[in-house]
């Protein structure tokens, strides 16, 4: 998701500094985030030659070399796992590396803000910016104001959406999951019911969302894309906050995750996957 987000930024013509602790993981980024430019510009989506794109991208290892390394930042986007308590501690450690005026947002799919600006000291200038992935294709983003989020903030917010291209769907009562995330939530735990109990497959249901409901993606195709472990991780998340009917006990996912099979990144999820320059493809 951090990679995503950061090559939507840098696509709209903002400057991006992508962090994280591990060297590997962030040249690894980098050469995904080049490959998927060189796609959408031989596609004609972005018109930019994609080395001109790249030269707005810059990579630190840990938070603390990136915020050092501009002083000039707008916002700062967390994109952890969906961890609490380590987005609290992240969120924390920031807040105390960057000027006030400085924007704070978390790309959480299920966390309420609230509760993590309880990390903050000024959690007026904290939002969630939730993306969707791929987030390069995906064209919606949930703007969600935390009961501190200042108007002004949330009023930014929704500004940087619409300048990267994306529908900003507005949040203002914070809950579990928010909005789309419970939409599909709740559809995904039938999915899961009705498949543990050996009514029908996974590829039927996919099939028949796309061809009977309009979906272009089903729902286990969905989970694949997203990576099983997140969907495991929201999952438990949802239940943890009171959200118990949201979440589906049959463990079929779950069962996936302990085998090593994630989805799409991993090249076996639901479906299997094939490899083409380190990106897989159904």
């Amino acid at each position: 998701m951090g990679s995503g987000i950061a090559q939507v930024c840098i696509q709209s013509g903002y400057k991006v500094i992508l962090c994280d602790t591990e060297i590997k993981s962030l040249k690894k980024a980098k050469a995904g985030i080049a490959w998927s430019l060189e796609k959408l510009h031989q596609k004609g989506r972005i018109k930019e030659p994609p080395a001109s794109v790249l030269e707005r991208l810059e990579t630190a290892q840990g938070f603390e070399t990136g915020l050092e390394t501009d002083p000039k930042i707008s916002w700062v986007i967390e994109a952890v796992v969906e961890d609490e308590s380590l987005k609290k501690k992240i969120l924390a450690m920031v807040e105390d590396r960057v000027e006030k005026e400085i924007k704070i947002a978390t790309n959480t799919s299920s966390i309420p803000v609230s509760r993590l600006a309880l990390s903050l000291k000024h959690p007026e200038r904290f939002m969630g910016l939730h993306f969707f992935g791929p987030v390069p294709l995906m064209g919606l983003v949930e703007v969600v104001r935390g009961k501190m989020t200042s108007e002004a903030v949330f009023a930014q917010g929704m500004a940087f959406v619409k300048n990267l291209g994306k529908y900003p769907v507005k949040v203002t009562k914070d809950i579990p999951g928010f909005v789309m995330n419970r939409v599909f939530a709740a559809a995904f735990r039938e999915c899961q019911e009705l498949v543990a109990n050996g009514i029908t497959t996974p590829r039927d249901i996919d099939t028949g969302m796309r061809l009977g409901y309009g979906w272009t993606a089903g729902p286990f195709e969905i989970a694949d894309n997203a990576g099983l472990d997140t969907i495991v991780r929201i999952g438990k998340s949802m239940k943890s906050l009171g959200e118990s009917y949201l979440y589906s006990d049959t463990g079929l996912v779950e069962k996936m995750v302990e085998k090593g099979n994630l989805g799409r990144k991993s090249g076996q999820g639901f479906y299997p996957y094939g490899t083409e320059s380190g990106k897989t493809s159904k």
